[in-house]
């Protein structure tokens, strides 16, 4: 075995593939989290092959002749897994141009699919690597109807094929913001929202008739595999109210993949939503009251909803500043802070961890191919200098699939060309 530091070794030096290549390799001597939920291992040890994972935990055989990495003083855990991004569908949001997260003036809603206005080379991704997180799924913004379209699932690897799976899912808005769209009313939204299910369904039995049909063909057709479960269907609501009134819909449509996004108040709703067995996308961070949906918000939202038996994902950053992806792990480690706080419902470590690699992977349909240390997984780790949910611990190497990723993105130059405070240098744009 061939042993080397972490630390001071490079690709090159670890004489390891070319970026392009999967690279067969061992950490040794790591704390390891597999991501499943569980408790971190100390001393313990990962072995990538083939771009997979081959073992991880202690006492683990290393094969011969095998590259060994010697992970003292490192954590190791599975690639981080962000639900609902939109990152590779802007540049500037300020800048419509280089903005495709929503078509307001576009006579499709449903039928939109945001695959092919990935932007693999944006550095928001570029970012949000840096920061740990290997796979995501990318929604749709919506624009003129409560259907924003068709999301995809992603890698963040350093490559221009970053789609994993195109048409993943299917992206509504309901609650107040589809009440607007719709008309003013939640009363319209959901008239809105069943008639459309309705449609699909002749569409999809070879019923539809396009004369007087209110969705476009092409909405119908993208439809359709929603109202057979062929498709994920998510679906934005935050009060406890519009929450059971989406449980209650999977009574009449008994086939839709459900997944609710937001739920600020899913905690009252708590006991329904684990009968049901639909899942959670939701945000760590919703403390307060920001509009009438969200008067039940409550940091102890997430940790409740767990404790009833919720599958619960982290998620909804978008990519700005406050909600970028990169934050995650930060966002996660708050909520095993929350569990010191007397009154407080947070998660454990391990259920944290869980929350930003293996469930949000399971909601998105890649249970134990994603977000998990364990035999046959996609080699996608993270190797950080710290506890990773420790705010001042950052990744010191990334791998997707077994491949060794970049880590340097427009942040980082900046960081290091101003690192240097001399005044007396112009800045570096003006050298010349």
């Amino acid at each position: 075995m061939i042993r080397a530091s972490w630390f001071a070794a490079t690709a090159a030096g670890l004489a390891l593939a070319t970026p392009a290549a999967a690279q067969d390799f061992a950490i040794a001597n790591a704390t390891v989290a597999t991501g499943d939920g569980s408790a971190p291992i100390e001393r313990a040890t990962v072995v990538v092959r083939g771009g997979r994972i081959a073992a991880a935990g202690p006492g683990v055989a290393v094969p011969p002749g095998m590259q060994v990495l010697d992970g003292t003083g490192t954590w190791v855990t599975p690639g981080l897994f962000m639900p609902l991004t939109q990152l590779g569908l802007w540049d500037v949001e300020a800048v419509g141009e280089s903005n495709d997260i929503s078509a307001s003036k576009s006579r499709f809603g449903a039928a939109i699919d945001v695959a092919p206005a990935i932007n693999y080379a944006s550095q928001h991704i570029a970012v949000t690597r840096g920061g740990g997180i290997t796979r995501a799924t990318i929604r749709p913004g919506t624009g003129k109807s409560i259907f924003a379209g068709q999301g995809a699932v992603i890698d963040l690897g350093a490559d221009p094929q970053p789609i994993v799976r195109a048409r993943a899912f299917q992206y509504v808005v309901l609650g107040e913001a589809g009440a607007e769209i719709a008309g003013g009313s939640r009363t319209a939204a959901f008239l809105e929202f069943e008639e459309a299910l309705r449609e699909a369904s002749d569409f999809a039995s070879g019923r539809w008739d396009a004369e007087s049909a209110h969705l476009t063909r092409a909405d119908a057709e993208a439809l359709g595999v929603v109202v057979t479960g062929r498709q994920k269907l998510y679906i934005r609501v935050e009060r406890a109210a519009d929450i059971r009134a989406v449980i209650a819909l999977k009574q009449r449509y008994p086939r839709l993949d459900l997944v609710i996004v937001g739920a600020s108040e899913g905690w009252l709703a708590a006991e329904a939503l684990a009968a049901s067995g639909i899942p959670v996308i939701a945000d760590p961070l919703d403390n307060l009251p920001a509009t009438f949906e969200q008067l039940g918000a409550t940091q102890s939202n997430v940790g409740r909803m767990v404790a009833a038996g919720v599958k619960v994902a982290l998620g909804s950053f978008s990519g700005g500043t406050n909600g970028h992806p990169r934050n995650a792990a930060q966002f996660a480690g708050n909520l095993v802070a929350l569990q010191k706080l007397p009154g407080a419902n947070g998660l454990s470590w391990g259920q944290a961890l869980a929350a930003i690699t293996s469930v949000p992977a399971e909601i998105a349909g890649y249970g134990g191919q994603f977000g998990v240390l364990k035999p046959g997984a996609a080699g996608d780790l993270v190797v950080w200098d710290g506890d990773p949910l420790e705010v001042g611990s950052a990744p010191v190497q990334v791998f997707v699939e077994g491949v060794q990723q970049p880590l340097d993105n427009h942040q980082t130059r900046l960081r290091e060309r101003y690192r240097d405070l001399d005044e007396s240098d112009l800045p570096k744009a003006y050298d010349w």
